[in-house]
Formats: C-alpha cells, sequence, structure tokens
C-alpha cells in the first residue's frame, strides 16, 4: 500500500483491489458485517455523486431486499460513521455521498497513476510507462472486493479485475518495445493461467516467448490455447492470436516486437501518402473523466470496426472527452486519425451532408476514385473499399442521427469510430456507449480555478465551488464563467456568484461572445417535435426536479403511456436524464431554461399546476390511512390502484413534498397544497418525518383561512396535533387539538369536530389521563352517529375503545372492540389502523396468556408495518413478538427481535422509545384513578352499530347521552 502512504494528518485510507480494508495511519479499521462493506463500496466507488437510499438497496441486496425494504440504509450508515469516525460520507438530499477530498482510494490513486502511465506513452517513454503501470498494479491484492456482495460487487469485480488485465497487456506491450521481456513472461503465465480462454493474454504471452527466443514455448501456448478453444467450446482461436502464431512461425520481429498487436497490419499498407492527423487542438485544463476515458480508450478487437458513441446535454464535454481519447489512441492506428464536425446542433451552420462529408473522407485517405459521384450509396461504397486495408481513427463529432453516421463507417478490420451528439444514437451499433453527465463538483471547481487562477485563499476557494454549484457543474457554463472572471480580483468573483444565484437572471449571465449555454439548449428545443416541445414546457412547469409519467401526464392533461413515451423522446435528446427505471430529473440549468421557454405560453400554465398538484393530493389521501375519506376536495384515488402504490410514488418523490407544497401555495393552488399536506401527515409521521410535516403544516396554517375549503382552517391544525402527540409533545398536541375543535363547533363540521376529539381523547389516554379521555371519545361517538359512512373514524373509535378497555381489565371487551376495528379497517383499506389493531389486539392476547395465538397475530401486523414503512409501528410490533417468543420458550428467537426493535428506534431520536415507556405506565396506572362515573359514560357513548337492524337502538342511546350532556 505504498502508493497509498499517508502524511501525519491521519487520513483515512480505503483498499478496494483486494479484500475491503481500511487504515487511519498503520490502525486497521473494523468495517463490520459484509453487508455493511457492501454498502460502503457502493459510495466509495461512487465518489462524489449521490447514491439514493434505492441505489444502495438494489445494489447490495438485489432482488431480494430486507424485509425493512430501505430503512435499513439510514442504520448500515450510522454503524459505518461510528466505525470510521470521520465525515467521509455526506447526508444530502436524495440520498447519501462519499466525500473523495477526505480519504484516500486505492482504486482512483491505480487510475492516476495510470494515467500517468498513458502520458509518458504519448511523450515516447516507454519505460516510464511499463513502470508507472507496474506501480498501478502493485495496488491490486488479490480480487478486487473479496467476500463483499451484492450485485454492485459483483460488477465491480468484474470491472477491476477486467481493468487489471488491460494494466498489464499495456504494460508489457512498453515492456517487449524496449527489451524488458524477461520480466514479463512469469507474471503472462500466471495471469494465462487463471484466464485460460483469454487469447488476448495468450497473443501477449507469445510475444514476450518470441523475444526471449523460446519460439518453441511461444507455440506450444498457442496449440495448448487452440485446443482448449476447439475441445471445449468448439471454436477456432481469433483472428488477432491467429496473426501473432503466423508471425512467431516467420519469425516476423518487425510485427512482433515493434508495437502492439492491434497497431500493426498485417501484410504491407496499401496507403500511398502519409496519414493525416486531423485532431484539433487540446484544451490545456481537461478535468476528470476518467473512468470514461478508460472505457473510451481501451483496445478495440483488431478483427473488426469498433464504435463508440458519447451522448450528452448541450455543454457537458462531449468533444473534449472524445479528443482526449483519441490523442491516447492515435499511436494504434498508423494510417491516420480523421476528424469530422457533423454540424448536427448548430445554429449557424447546417447539418454536414452525407455526400459532402464522403468526399473530404475520400479525399484524406488520398483515394480519387468515385471522389466526383452525387449517389450516396456509390460513395459509400468507394469509401469502403478505400478503407478495407486500412487501420483508421475516425472522429465524427456533433452528429445529428444515426442515418448520418452509419455510411461513414470505415471497412478496415481494427479501425475505431468515436461519435459524439447529443441525442443517444440508438439506431447507431455501438460495442460502447457513454452517456456523459456534468462533473462532480470537485471536479468542476477543480476546472474552474485552473481557468481562474486566483490567490488559493479559503474564501476564493468558497466562491469558486459556490460558482461551480450555480453552473450546474456543466463545463461549457464553467468556461464561460472562467472567460468573465479570468484574473479578476476576488471581489468579481463573489459579486458574480450573487448575480447567478438569481434563478431568473442565471441564463442571461451564462454568455460570452459566441457562446451561450440558453443558445446552445435553444438548438436542442427547437429540433424536437411539436408534442416533445410541448413536453417540455410542461416540465418547466413541474414542481419537482424527478418526476415520472404521471407527473408529466398530470402536467399535459394526458395519459401515463403518452407521457412516458416523450420523456423517453426527450431523455434520448439528453434534455432530461433518466435516473431510475421510472424516474427522470432536469439538470438545474435546463430547468430554468424550460421555466422560461413555459412562461411564452401562459394558457399552458395554470391547467398544468393545477393537474400536477391535484395528483400529488389524490397520492397523498390514498396513502394515509383515512384513505379518500375526506369530504372536500379531489375525489378517488387517481391514478393510483391503492395505498401501497401511491406510497411508493410519494417514497420516489424523497424530500421533495414540502417544496411541492411550497410552490402550490406560491402559484395561487392553496386549496391544493392543503388538502395534500392534510394527506401526507398520516404518510410523514409513519417514517418518523416529523420535521418535513411540521414545516409543511406551520407554512399553511397562516394562509388557510383564505382558502377556498373553509375545512381547512381547523383540518391542518388537527394534522399539527396528531404530528406533536406522536412526538409525545403532549401539551402542544392538546393545544392545536382544541383550537380545531372550537373552530369546527363554530363551523358546524361534525367530522372535523370527531376528528379534533379523537385526537384528544387518544393523547389524553397517553397522558394518563384516562377519564378525560373517555368523555372524549364519548362525544366522538356521539358525533360519529351523525355521519353518514366514514368507516375509517368509526375503526378509529373502536381501537380505542378496546385500549380503555383493556387498561380497565374489561379484556373481553376489549376483544370484542378490537376484532371490530379490525373488520373495518380491512373493509375500508386501511393499513396502519389494521396493523396498530392487531399490534394492540396481540398484546392483549399476551396479557390473556395465550403467546401463541399472538405470535401469530403480531406476525400480521409485522407484514403491514413492513408494506408501510412505519416505523415506530414496526418497531413496536417487533417488541411485542419479543415478548411473545419469549413466553413460549423461544429465547434467542427474542433477543434477536429486540436487538431489530431498538435498531430500529435508534433512527428515531428515542421519541418512540419514550412514548412506549409511558404508555407501559400509564397501562399498568389506570385502574387506580376513579373512573366510576366517566366508565358509564364511556360505555354508553361507545355502543356504536354492527348492523344496519341496529341504528333505532343506537339513536336512543344517542339521544340518551345528549340529555346526559346537557344536564351536566
Amino acid at each position: 500500500m505504498s502508493e497509498l502512504s499517508t502524511d501525519a494528518n491521519q487520513q483515512l485510507r480505503f483498499a478496494l483491489l483486494g479484500p475491503l480494508q481500511a487504515w487511519r495511519g498503520d490502525e486497521c479499521l473494523e468495517l463490520g458485517p459484509v453487508r455493511e462493506q457492501a454498502l460502503l463500496a457502493c459510495l466509495l466507488l461512487r465518489p462524489g455523486r449521490t447514491v439514493s437510499r434505492q441505489q444502495l438497496l438494489g445494489g447490495v441486496w438485489g432482488p431480494e431486499p430486507p424485509g425493512t425494504g430501505d430503512k435499513v440504509i439510514p442504520v448500515y450508515v450510522h454503524r459505518l460513521r461510528r466505525r470510521l469516525d470521520a465525515p467521509v460520507i455526506e447526508t444530502i438530499p436524495g440520498g447519501y455521498r462519499f466525500a473523495p477530498a477526505s480519504a484516500a482510494v486505492d482504486v482512483a490513486r491505480c487510475e492516476e497513476i495510470a494515467a500517468e502511465g498513458r502520458s509518458a506513452r504519448e511523450a515516447g517513454d516507454l519505460g516510464a510507462a511499463a513502470e508507472a503501470w507496474s506501480r498501478a498494479l502493485e495496488l491490486f491484492r488479490g480480487e478486487p472486493l473479496a467476500g463483499v456482495p451484492g450485485p454492485f460487487a459483483e460488477g465491480e469485480r468484474l470491472r477491476l479485475a477486467e481493468r487489471r488485465l488491460v494494466l498489464v497487456q499495456e504494460k508489457v506491450d512498453c515492456q517487449l518495445r524496449v527489451g524488458q521481456h524477461a520480466d514479463a513472461v512469469g507474471e503472462l503465465y500466471s495471469l494465462t493461467t487463471a484466464h485460460p480462454y483469454n487469447e488476448a493474454l495468450a497473443a501477449v504471452l507469445m510475444r514476450a516467448l518470441h523475444a526471449g527466443n523460446r519460439q518453441a514455448d511461444a507455440l506450444d501456448v498457442y496449440a495448448a490455447v487452440r485446443r482448449r478453444l476447439v475441445d471445449e467450446q468448439g471454436v477456432e482461436p481469433g483472428a488477432e492470436l491467429r496473426r501473432v502464431h503466423e508471425a512467431v512461425l516467420r519469425g516476423d520481429d518487425a510485427f512482433l516486437l515493434g508495437t502492439t498487436t492491434a497497431a500493426v497490419p498485417i501484410g504491407p499498407s496499401r496507403h500511398k501518402r502519409p496519414p493525416r492527423h486531423e485532431l484539433p487542438v487540446e484544451i490545456g485544463n481537461f478535468t476528470g473523466r476518467e473512468r470514461e476515458l478508460g472505457l473510451l480508450a481501451t483496445p478495440a478487437d483488431a478483427r473488426v470496426v469498433s464504435v463508440r458513441a458519447v451522448d450528452g446535454m448541450a455543454g457537458v464535454g462531449k468533444t473534449a472527452l472524445v479528443v482526449r481519447a483519441a490523442r491516447a489512441l492515435r499511436d494504434r492506428y498508423p494510417d491516420g486519425c480523421l476528424f469530422v464536425e457533423l454540424h448536427g446542433h448548430r445554429e449557424d451552420r447546417e447539418a454536414a451532408g452525407r455526400q459532402r462529408v464522403l468526399r473530404r473522407l475520400l479525399r484524406a485517405v488520398g483515394a480519387g476514385e468515385g471522389q466526383d459521384s452525387e449517389d450516396l450509396d456509390e460513395l459509400a461504397a468507394s469509401w469502403r473499399a478505400a478503407t478495407a486495408s486500412l487501420r483508421l481513427l475516425v472522429v465524427l463529432d456533433d452528429a445529428a442521427r444515426a442515418e448520418q453516421v452509419r455510411p461513414l463507417l470505415p471497412a478496415g478490420p481494427g479501425s475505431m469510430v468515436l461519435v459524439t451528439s447529443r441525442r443517444r444514437l440508438t439506431g447507431l451499433d455501438a460495442d460502447r456507449r457513454i452517456s456523459l453527465s456534468p462533473l462532480g463538483i470537485d471536479e468542476a471547481a477543480g476546472l474552474l480555478t485552473r481557468i481562474v487562477g486566483g490567490d488559493g485563499s479559503d474564501r476564493e476557494r468558497a466562491a469558486v465551488r459556490e460558482l461551480a454549484t450555480l453552473c450546474d457543474r456543466l463545463p461549457l457554463a464553467l468556461r464561460i464563467v472562467g472567460a468573465r472572471i479570468q484574473d479578476r480580483p476576488l471581489w468579481a468573483v463573489e459579486d458574480l456568484v450573487a448575480r447567478l444565484a438569481d434563478g431568473e437572471r442565471r441564463l442571461d449571465e451564462l454568455a460570452v461572445e459566441d457562446r451561450s449555454v440558453e443558445a446552445a439548449f435553444r438548438i436542442s428545443y427547437d429540433q424536437l417535435p411539436a408534442p416533445e416541445q410541448r413536453a417540455f414546457r410542461a416540465l418547466g412547469l413541474s414542481p419537482t426536479v424527478r418526476l415520472d409519467r404521471l407527473t408529466l401526464a398530470a402536467l399535459l392533461d394526458g395519459t401515463p403511456p403518452e407521457a412516458g413515451r416523450r420523456l423517453e423522446s426527450l431523455a434520448d435528446a439528453s434534455l432530461v436524464q433518466r435516473v431510475t427505471a421510472d424516474r427522470y430529473r432536469l439538470h438545474d440549468l435546463v430547468a430554468a431554461y424550460a421555466r422560461r421557454v413555459a412562461v411564452a405560453s401562459p394558457d399552458e400554465d395554470a391547467a398544468g399546476r393545477s393537474g400536477v398538484f391535484r395528483l400529488y393530493a389524490a397520492a397523498a389521501r390514498c396513502a394515509s390511512d383515512w384513505g379518500t375519506s375526506s369530504p372536500t376536495g379531489p375525489r378517488g384515488t387517481g391514478p393510483f390502484a391503492d395505498w401501497e402504490e401511491a406510497t411508493v410514488w410519494l417514497d420516489a418523490a424523497g424530500g421533495e413534498l414540502v417544496d411541492v407544497i411550497g410552490r402550490a401555495a406560491a402559484t395561487d393552488h392553496l386549496d391544493e397544497a392543503c388538502w395534500i399536506a392534510e394527506g401526507v401527515v398520516d404518510y410523514l409521521t409513519r417514517q418518523g418525518r416529523f420535521h418535513e410535516c411540521r414545516t409543511a403544516l406551520e407554512m399553511l396554517l397562516p394562509l388557510a383561512g383564505r382558502a377556498a375549503d373553509r375545512r381547512m382552517v381547523s383540518a391542518l391544525r388537527t394534522g399539527l396535533g396528531m404530528m406533536y402527540g406522536l412526538q409525545g409533545r403532549y401539551e402542544q398536541a392538546r393545544a392545536c387539538f382544541t383550537e380545531a375543535l372550537d373552530i369546527s363547533r363554530r363551523a358546524g363540521d361534525p367530522r372535523e369536530q370527531a376528528m379534533a376529539a379523537a385526537g384528544l381523547g387518544t393523547f389524553a389516554n397517553l397522558a394518563g389521563r384516562i377519564a378525560e379521555s373517555m368523555t372524549h371519545f364519548a362525544e366522538v361517538a356521539r358525533l360519529v352517529g351523525e355521519l353518514a359512512d366514514d368507516d375509517w373514524l368509526t375503526g378509529s373509535v373502536m381501537t380505542r375503545v378496546g385500549d380503555i378497555h383493556h387498561q380497565l381489565g374489561e379484556y373481553d371487551k376489549a376483544y370484542d372492540r378490537y376484532l371490530d376495528a379490525i373488520a373495518v379497517a380491512e373493509k375500508t383499506g386501511s393499513p396502519r389502523l389494521h396493523g396498530k389493531t392487531l399490534l394492540r389486539l396481540g398484546g392483549l392476547q399476551l396479557d390473556l396468556g395465550r403467546p401463541a395465538e399472538a405470535v401469530g397475530t403480531l406476525g400480521k401486523a409485522e407484514d403491514l408495518a413492513r408494506r408501510l414503512g412505519d416505523v415506530p409501528l414496526y418497531s413496536a410490533v417487533l417488541g411485542r413478538l419479543a415478548t411473545a417468543e419469549a413466553n413460549l420458550g423461544n429465547l434467542q428467537a427474542a433477543s434477536e427481535l429486540r436487538n431489530r426493535s431498538r435498531a430500529m428506534l435508534d433512527e428515531q431520536t428515542g421519541t418512540a422509545s419514550e412514548i412506549a415507556i409511558r404508555h407501559r405506565l400509564i397501562w399498568h396506572g389506570a385502574v387506580a384513578e376513579d373512573l366510576a362515573g366517566a366508565r358509564d359514560f364511556f360505555e354508553r357513548g361507545t355502543a356504536l352499530p354492527d348492523a344496519d337492524a341496529n341504528r333505532a337502538r343506537i339513536s336512543r342511546v344517542l339521544d340518551d347521552i345528549g340529555r346526559r350532556r346537557g344536564g351536566r
């Protein structure tokens, strides 16, 4: 690990080119279980990039995630942070990120050294190149990520193993060319034994043996490989290995030792003029892109023409990347390196015609035949004939479409074509495709620093980093900004930061002379068909950066399949980025341009915004436990089949729900904002996202009086009370519920009165005020009797009634009430009510001494809690299951369940634990209170119907309750 040596600052070092290990100084750190190591690897191998919980879940567990879903991810991250004791894993909106500046990683160091080798080879210093690649190979300590599980680790293991083989081949090639063949043979024998079907390794070994005058051994290698391929695979060796075999037989030192096998054609070249090298001047401050360069510059198959395509948004640096890769590859192509600008996305030039480009290419290779023809097919045939015996590197820059490229492909085996386009050229057969994204923040800041210069002070570095962020890390924007402030004082940098921070002005600032970010985006937009232009304008109205086909369908008032096709087309045009199987995002600058073009079509604005906000309201209500029972606002479940589908959709929105609500309120869609906020109370609190819930509700409370839906004034206060109560902040909850109850009484709204009174009763019970709780639930019972069909509220009351009977030791009555509530929850499809009531029923069965029954009941509750992602409920269920298993004598299972329950609570800041402790104290102390009068009132007030036949009797009971209350 000498290449990863560190100084006295004790910087963390990670090694992945072998078993995953970490050091601080000389101390080897314990990294925990292999699943946690797999999660760490997922972050380390994506330095500086945001990795979502779903990506981590899929990378570690694949198609079989744990029962807790992605709720386990924060637990693992917490444990890793504790073990590493360094700020290397950052929590950011959308997921987590490894901060590469805070630690050294052997994979990154390997690529740095490999880049030194490539530079040395390009400069003609082959000895230095071989020495650099040897140092890079020394970092490998065995199989990369050995023993680390998961699909991501397996894919990276294969990639890194392949990378090692490529480095060996490049190193040996240089060693052979400087006469160091003896150093290579032993290593090659070892590798060919480990990779018996790798023909490229066998070819290099044969060349090394020939260089050491061991022709017989070289021929034996060929014979052994051929025998293996024929006997076990039924195929003959490929063209490259056969050519090496023939060269050994001929004793062709020029072919075997003069250069790499991929770079020297067999037989005399028919090229009559000196080869042309047309690559444009390379910019001196090219930054980053090591992974992409590695993919593009890997040696190609000498038997075929290789096509490698790079696509990406305007200004992302496609041309710079391809030119850098072409320079690294140029020595392998003795017949020339040609560069053609196709002008697929230029305002000042038409796209280059294929006939004109073919005539230019024919002239470049010195082929006069066929140049004067106007027929495309004849010109293409002449080009193929002229290049059939050549090994060329051809760069086709800025293609508009695949059909523009196909006739331009050369015919000579071993030739390579590098193509760039803003569009993903799916109609082009390419052996490698790279979709280029903006730079990472460290690379972007580094590029801007090299352009700007400056004194390197902390203040300047902070300003430059902020500029890079405001430029969305887009190389074109970075170069424009760099040109504007180059060699300017610090105040000029900070002034530009302030101007770019204004989202409405940002695009105006990103222009200099003939370069403009907005103009680059406009070309892409203008080339879209009309339906895609309409869809792109609609994206400018989206309240979130990430979206899916449902969002776009709501914005367009169209169907999800049609919206999906529009998003795919926009992704192919690099105007949106596909981030998961069904989610897309706009980069910040593209989003700014989308908003700008949307403003030009005001008639589309109001309808689009209303549609998308109603979609969020439908999702929030469908995902909430009370479902669509709210009497005002959108009816039905929208495009969602059930609560699980709506929950998954909201999960994908991540932390943007508060932004959606804020955008709705800011754009005069106040009712929709209130409906969304009301609906997400249940969704957010069951996930422990109390801060988001409180932020949304407190933002809207001062505005609720202006909403057309007058119910929202009390409903939002009830929601805030629920949130406070679930945090154990009972006094704040009581104040909110009391205020909501007063408002709803004045408004004559029985449902909102019942909701507020139920909240007061629930949390009075948890606070130990049992008699007060009974009084509130008696009022709820009376109010529910006035409501026609609010089954959810009825079921909720039944659960709380069962709780109080349970607390009073009246187990038979509690049992009946819980069964009533479960029946209502199943009927209404209310999973949280169902799960909470099953939890209570399981607890009652434990108190009755029936632990086997409790295990079955609690097992059903566990499944619901897991599907809900309800962390407090899930933790409570696991705790009860632990008790049941212990009562059955299964102590090991009980211990495991208790540990899982505690692990869940670790992420909930202790709140759920405090509530559980308080609840147990109340439970055992309730019977000490004088409850005689209150109990009678409670029992009579909560005798709710089981069937229509009982309605008359219940009506008399409710009348009696009313008389009793009037006489008090």
